[in-house]
C-alpha cells in the first residue's frame, strides 16, 4: 500500500545537505523534522515517482512558481498544492497576491531567481520577501514528500513545518 515515505530510505535533511540545493540548505534549519531521500532523476517528476518508489499521490505536494502582476510590478510566489489536485491560479492565487494578472512563472526565471532545478523547485529556501501559499488539504495530510531543489532528491516532512516558512499561509487553493 502507497505511504508517504514508499520504499525510499530517508536520511535526517541536517545531516545530508549535500543532497540538496544551496538555497535548501541553507534553510534546512527552518524544517527541522525534514528528512531527505536520494532518487533516480529520470523518476522526478510526480507520477512518476509516486508509481516508482511507491509513494501516495495524495502524500506528494508539488510547488509552482507563479508571478502575479499590476501594473509594473511582478510579485513571485511559491503554490503548493497536492499532487492529486490543481491550483486555482487565475482566481485565489491571483487575488491572494493582489494581482491583476497571474500566470506560472516562465521556466528561466524561476530557476534562476530560486537557485534550483526545474521539476524540484521547493518552499524551502526561496528568495526573500516571496508569499508562500499553502493549500489546506497540504498542511492536512500528514507528513508530505516535496522538491528538494534538485531532480535527484525529495523531502518528507510534517506538512505543517511548511508553515514555518518566511511568508507562508494556508489558504484554500485547489480546485
Amino acid at each position: 500500500m502507497s505511504s508517504a515515505p514508499g520504499t525510499l530510505d530517508w536520511l535526517t535533511l541536517a545531516d545530508h545537505l549535500d543532497l540538496v540545493a544551496a538555497p535548501v540548505a541553507d534553510a534546512a534549519a527552518l524544517v527541522p523534522g525534514a528528512r531527505v531521500a536520494s532518487i533516480d532523476v529520470t523518476l522526478a517528476d510526480t507520477a512518476a515517482f509516486c508509481t516508482a518508489y511507491d509513494v501516495a499521490p495524495e502524500s506528494s505536494a508539488n510547488c509552482v512558481i507563479v508571478a502575479g502582476r499590476r501594473g509594473d510590478v511582478t510579485t513571485y510566489a511559491a503554490v503548493l498544492v497536492l499532487a492529486t489536485k490543481r491550483a486555482d491560479v487565475n482566481g485565489v492565487v491571483r487575488r491572494a497576491l493582489d494581482a491583476r494578472k497571474c500566470s506560472f512563472a516562465p521556466h528561466d526565471d524561476a530557476v534562476a531567481l530560486t537557485g534550483m532545478e526545474f521539476g524540484g523547485i521547493t518552499p524551502v529556501g526561496l528568495p526573500a520577501g516571496w508569499p508562500v501559499l499553502v493549500d489546506e488539504s497540504v498542511l492536512t495530510a500528514g507528513d508530505v514528500v516535496i522538491g528538494s531543489g534538485l531532480r535527484s532528491s525529495k523531502l518528507l516532512l510534517p506538512a505543517d513545518q511548511l508553515l514555518h516558512l518566511p511568508g507562508a499561509q494556508a489558504l484554500a487553493l485547489a480546485v
